[in-house]
């Protein structure tokens, strides 16, 4: 039976993305399929796998459509959520498509992928 994995993000620096993405999401590197080109990260409770890391050598996308949202609660854990993934080397990213009120800041990860922090307390599916 097909079962949906987890997702992978295309790197050109491992260690790099370890760094970043374990600290970012509390995850630990696993040594499951681990190799020069592939790291899979899983939960630091050991409750499974979160994200793969793929060795790619073409350029993250401008307008990729398929990025990560990670959540928070609250404006203010949105707020400082961005600041710490931005002093473990997230960019902010100048996303001229950002809605009237955006819910969502747009970074980019140390390889230049974008992802998105999200405030579920203003998301349109958080509101009554």
């Amino acid at each position: 039976m097909l079962r949906l994995g987890f997702p992978v993000v295309g790197v050109t620096d491992i260690p790099r993305a370890v760094a970043f993405w374990t600290s970012a999401l509390d995850l630990v590197s696993a040594p499951e399929w681990e190799s020069p080109t592939w790291r899979t990260l899983a939960h630091a409770d050991g409750s499974g796998q979160a994200l793969g890391l793929m060795y790619s050598e073409s350029p993250a996308e401008p307008r990729p459509r398929l990025h990560l949202d990670l959540l928070v609660d609250t404006t203010a854990e949105q707020e400082a959520e961005v600041e710490r993934l931005v002093g473990l080397g997230a960019s902010r990213v100048d996303w001229e498509l950002y809605p009237p009120k955006p819910d969502f800041v747009v970074l980019a990860d140390p390889d230049g992928n974008l992802f998105c922090v999200v405030d579920l307390s203003r998301a349109p599916s958080g509101s009554s």
